[in-house]
């Protein structure tokens, strides 16, 4: 088990340096990022001293270099648009990401893993066969989109959820305020100990949560179904139910956790597929997060930001990958060898 530990955390470095490799190359093909986001405001003269302080008019292969010993040292490089670090704007901003990954997480978990068992217990009937529609309508419909309907629907319409934002400014004011603050709404207001506080964060959190979390749980719907459906064709299953076992025992006790393996080993790629739905649900509830930033800088032009923030999403989904393997070793011991 440590040795393969031990392989999976190395082969986090040969990915992580890919990725990194391929946003500075895809970043400079396009020029550099001072011509990119000061061109045709400035002077040409003005345009190659500012290249020329940067170290933009050095060779590419010179300026990779550098970047990737910046990199190590967790300096990503300052934002063109607004003279940031790269590294404040991650941490200010990258904990409100966090946040909604882990409430779209728990909506597809709450959402797909019931339903793919009812389908699995339905098979073949119309209950199976609504839900199969459903699954594959919650992946294929385009996150904003969905993100306008649930607003149309639960704050126009029926008023009763908020249309935008992480909280009331009245919250967020409040929650600024802290000391050691962790920028996580709803373990600040946890910890402020104000339960108005954290009705008003869940409050604000329900659609955006909903309108990202589909998108996952259409995916593990189908897993635990076909998993299930599997699972419930085992001897095991047939000899348990010739002794009386109950349909919903056999579901619930015996077809129900060898039916969660696929769903973790999915995990690492869902997370990174609710990264990249995270931009646009962001920007759609404007959800000030590392998603709706990027929208921002990318309008700017500022690919220092772009290509920083970029870079640390390729770090979360290498970790996450390599997190999940270890969960996947501890519950599938063949996965060992």
């Amino acid at each position: 088990m440590v040795r393969y530990i031990f392989v999976r955390f190395l082969l986090i470095i040969p990915t992580v340096f890919i990725l990194i490799t391929m946003v500075f190359v895809f970043m400079r093909m396009i020029g550099d990022p001072i011509t990119a986001a000061q061109g045709g405001r400035l002077s040409a003269a003005q345009l190659d001293d500012m290249r020329e302080a940067a170290g933009y008019n050095r060779p590419i292969l010179v300026q990779y270099v550098e970047y990737l010993g910046q990199i190590l040292r967790g300096d990503f490089g300052t934002t063109i648009s607004d003279n940031r670090p790269v590294t404040e704007v991650l941490v200010t901003y990258g904990t409100a990401t966090v946040e909604l990954v882990f409430y779209g997480l728990i909506v597809a978990f709450l959402i797909g893993i019931p339903l793919g068992m009812i389908a699995a217990a339905k098979r073949d009937r119309w209950p199976d066969a609504g839900l199969r529609l459903f699954a594959i309508l919650a992946y294929a419909t385009p996150v904003f989109f969905l993100g306008l309907l649930l607003k149309l629907v639960f704050s126009v319409w029926l008023g009763i959820l908020p249309t935008s934002g992480r909280a009331s400014s009245r919250t967020r004011i409040e929650l600024s305020r802290m000391e050691d603050a962790t920028g996580i709404y709803l373990i600040d207001a946890i910890r402020a100990g104000d339960m108005g506080h954290v009705a008003d964060v869940l409050q604000h959190a329900v659609l955006p949560a909903t309108a990202l979390g589909l998108l996952t749980a259409g995916v593990f719907l189908r897993l635990v179904r076909t998993n299930m459906i599997g699972t419930l064709a085992m001897d095991y299953i047939d000899t348990a139910r010739s002794r009386g076992v109950s349909e919903y025992r056999l579901v619930r006790k015996h077809a129900y956790r060898p039916a969660l393996i696929p769903i973790v080993t999915v995990i690492g790629m869902q997370t990174a597929m609710l990264l990249g739905g995270a931009v646009l649900t962001e920007t759609t509830f404007e959800w000030r997060g590392l998603g709706f930033q990027l929208t921002h800088y990318l309008s700017a032009r500022d690919f220092i930001a772009v290509q920083g923030i970029v870079a640390l999403l390729a770090v979360i989904v290498a970790v996450t990958n390599f997190l999940v393997d270890i969960v996947v070793a501890l519950i599938d011991p063949r996965v060992r060898y």
